[in-house]
């Protein structure tokens, strides 16, 4: 019923815009439509002034036809097979676990119950970023220290338990019951590091871990994920941002795609498959916004997401692009995006199929992320 609402209001709003374009377009088929857009387009007196308006037009004409394909085939939409979700138990020892697994236990046990990581991958504080995952069902991520014990815990997904009644999905205000008042910096040696205060995110200091709980303002404001890491590890980590590597570019990459294919499946959705293709086009985009310090889905060429597909010959019947910058990791950048309403639809779009993700550095190791989805 919402997405023929949808429809109606797509179909609507295209008949009230009808005259800013029905003297150029005259085709019936969707294909043609596109085609005759961007002929108009690229109209050497139009052109300026045409390109958001054939944006904004080859959006709505994309939404239209999902609309039609949804309501051809709703089974399209959702997985047929529900997240089974594991058994948890109330931590004994510590304020929180997830998936039973609790700050210090053995990565030799862990695996035993898990199995191996499904990737590891370099993150923000010098370690790895090990994931655990069925298809992306009961998705996880944990780093280990030397000894091979859980530093560092994450999830997006209903595997958090706690002593303290906090579990994924309560609100803000009864996590600030339990936890207090929230950290507003951290420090580091002699310097005094200021947290982001948007209401996304609150840090608490619990167990000797630095604990930061997400929320979802879409979802009035509840529990949407949780990183848990040891003091010392945030210790070693001097800076606010991370030295800039090829390896930490590659490791965030992978873990912002991870980290959008576990939220579509706790949603019911398709996981996406990983595109090297377009994921030069999204790392092209990065650098070129890192190197000359701006920050649009539109370059300064004037070249649009779907331009810079189709000059990487990327072929493409649907995409989407989204963008962070400034975050400090793939977790921040996700969350972040997830809070955004434009961004959080590309994420959660059902036809969708492939996504590639992009990432460079600036001067001051700041990262800019871009995300390139699309289906053929």
């Amino acid at each position: 019923m919402r997405r023929l609402f949808l429809l109606i209001m797509i179909v609507a709003f295209a008949y009230i815009s009808k005259p800013a374009w029905e003297d150029k377009v005259e085709a019936t088929e969707f294909d043609s439509v596109l085609t005759k857009i961007e002929k108009i387009k690229n109209s050497p007196k139009v052109k300026d002034t045409f390109n958001q308006l054939y944006n904004e037009v080859n959006l709505l004409l994309i939404k239209l036809d999902e609309s039609f394909r949804d309501l051809e085939n709703p089974s399209n939409i959702k997985e047929e097979n529900p997240v089974e979700k594991p058994t948890l138990t109330v931590p004994s020892d510590q304020t929180f676990s997830i998936y039973n697994i609790e700050m210090g236990d053995s990565k030799e046990n862990l695996e035993q119950e898990l199995g191996e990581a499904k990737r590891q991958s370099t993150n923000e504080y010098g370690v790895s970023w090990y994931a655990y995952h069925e298809n992306y069902r009961n998705f996880l991520m944990v780093s280990y220290d030397e000894n091979n014990r859980v530093n560092g815990l994450y999830t997006n997904q209903d595997l958090l338990s706690s002593s303290s009644g906090i579990e994924m999905g309560v609100s803000k205000e009864v996590v600030q019951n339990e936890l207090g008042e929230p950290l507003s910096n951290i420090r580091k040696g002699l310097t005094l590091y200021q947290l982001q205060n948007n209401g996304e995110q609150e840090v608490y200091q619990v167990d000797g871990s630095y604990v930061t709980v997400f929320y979802d303002k879409h979802e009035n404001d509840t529990v949407t994920a949780i990183q848990i890491i040891d003091e010392s590890l945030e210790a070693n980590k001097k800076n606010f941002y991370s030295e800039a590597s090829s390896e930490l570019k590659e490791g965030f990459e992978f873990q912002l795609f991870d980290l959008t294919n576990a939220t579509r499946v706790e949603k019911g959705f398709n996981a996406l498959s990983w595109d090297d293709q377009v994921r030069d086009t999204a790392r092209k985009h990065s650098l070129d916004m890192a190197e000359q310090n701006y920050f649009s889905h539109t370059n300064l060429e004037g070249e649009s997401p779907f331009d810079r597909m189709e000059e990487d010959q990327v072929a493409f019947r649907t995409a989407g692009e989204n963008l962070a910058y400034g975050q400090l990791s793939s977790i921040f950048a996700h969350e972040g995006l997830m809070n955004s309403k434009g961004h959080r639809e590309n994420i959660l779009q059902p036809h969708y199929e492939h996504l590639g993700v992009g990432v460079a550095f600036n001067g001051k190791a700041q990262p800019y992320f871009t995300e390139n989805f699309f289906s053929n």
